[in-house]
């Protein structure tokens, strides 16, 4: 038998692998006529290696990268290393997820050959099916023959259940997606600017058919990918506890009597003015986790109104105090630094945190990062004042506060300077809380 007409290289690293889990699930259903193989680069030296084995048989190759904003200017880097190690004239990288489909400029000036521009699904199918060839297909950014960039458009938007959520061919498994994109639109984050302002969930009984062919398996814990659990099943910003109820039943059922289901839970979150009795109880009677998360954010209505939160401190305040009665972990998400805060911000962020401490939560303490792709993008970096330091170290000291936002301290000023060197003239959407007065 004739060897491949395109191999398809990810470069995998463990800590991102959903996006390419997903492509992986599509691809796997695809009916094509072109012969491809896929290979997994888990360093720098293995993918160099694949790409250099790969070259030298098939026609075409496609090196495929996932990842977030905060790390694209390191695996930039690691692109490069890799292409010292082995490069073709048959060889391209290309780059999807959040930061490529809103950076594609920025993504190729770093030196990815193609930017994959919004939902990667139908992309990858139509690429393999040229056997790599981009030309005229929608999805993607890439540079012509005179260093033009080409704009395909973005690709159409197709229903979860459409595809696969994990691999069952190539036995890569993962959190299961069960809602993509967002109603509620919060001006720091990615999610619906990429996905769209709505929701499109999955089906109960296609997320039965995943937990099936899981426990068939051998695996026993089923986890959730969504922006906001208790949205599932809704079209609203109301919660639709039967639909939730529907949910984990059937997920309790089909993982067996061995298996857990957790929700609400890593990695999902749970919004403050959804929490009810009523859902807390929906999770303690059919799923495991004893623990949830809740986002916050901030402990100042101000800055909330300004990011577009759709709740108030007295909800968070409220959704601790329940959860603690019904007898979870509360951990709750919160973010330092954000754009216009003034010190009387900070200050209510803080007492929020001690306040919540006390009630028994730990704080997911994060520092605000411009991210492409947001209302936001153009905003000043995070900026933590040493005083707030302090303070947010007692809570660390205590046990009460966890979480990398140091790290994300050097992540948003990097940011920061990419938006700058890509400026966006009257096209930024930045809205800052009004001075008080």
């Amino acid at each position: 038998m004739d060897g491949p007409e395109l191999v398809l290289v990810l470069r995998y690293r463990k800590a991102v692998t959903y996006g390419l889990h997903v492509l992986l699930g599509a691809l796997e259903q695809h009916e094509t006529g072109t012969r491809y193989e896929v290979r997994f680069g888990e360093t720098p030296e293995a993918t160099a290696a694949h790409i250099r084995a790969a070259s030298a048989t098939a026609s075409r190759v496609l090196v495929l990268w996932s990842f977030y904003s905060p790390d694209a200017e390191a695996l930039a880097r690691e692109l490069a290393q890799i292409r010292a190690l082995a490069d073709a004239p048959n060889v391209a990288h290309l780059a999807g997820g959040v930061h490529a489909t809103a950076e594609p400029v920025q993504t190729l000036d770093a030196g990815w050959d193609i930017a994959a521009v919004g939902e990667g699904e139908t992309t990858l199918l139509s690429l393999v099916d040229a056997v790599g060839e981009p030309t005229g297909i929608p999805g993607l950014a890439y540079r012509d023959a005179a260093g033009a960039v080409v704009r395909t458009g973005r690709p159409q938007r197709r229903p979860l259940d459409e595809f696969r959520g994990f691999s069952l061919r190539w036995d890569r498994f993962n959190a299961l997606e069960i809602t993509r994109g967002c109603v509620f639109s919060c001006r720091f984050c990615q999610t619906p600017f990429m996905f769209s302002a709505r929701f499109r969930h999955r089906s109960v009984a296609n997320v039965r058919r995943h937990v099936d062919a899981m426990r068939r398996r051998g695996l026993r814990d089923v986890r959730f990918i969504t922006p906001t659990a208790l949205s599932y099943g809704s079209q609203t910003d109301e919660p639709n506890l039967d639909a939730v109820e529907e949910l984990l039943a059937s997920c309790r059922e089909g993982i067996g009597p061995d298996g857990r289901v957790f929700f609400g839970s890593f990695p999902s979150e749970i919004r403050p003015e959804h929490v009810s009795r009523e859902a807390l109880r929906l999770v303690r009677k059919y799923c495991a986790n004893n623990n949830i998360i809740v986002g916050a954010q901030s402990g100042s209505d101000r800055v909330l109104d300004a990011a577009k939160r759709g709740h108030g401190v007295e909800e968070v305040k409220r959704a601790v105090r329940l959860g603690v009665e019904e007898g979870f972990r509360i951990n709750v998400d919160m973010i330092f630094g954000m754009p216009g805060e003034n010190q009387a911000d900070v200050d209510a962020s803080l007492g929020l945190a001690r306040e919540l401490a006390d009630l028994g939560a730990r704080i997911h303490a994060h520092t605000f990062m411009p991210l492409p792709g947001t209302p936001w993008r153009d905003a000043p970096p995070g900026d933590v004042a040493p005083e707030t330091i302090r303070e947010v170290d007692r809570l660390s000291q205590r046990g009460a506060l966890y979480g990398h936002w140091q790290r994300q301290r050097d992540h948003a000023a990097r940011l920061a300077a990419a938006a700058e060197a890509y400026p966006r003239p009257g096209k930024s959407r930045t809205i800052l809380p009004l001075a008080d007065r």
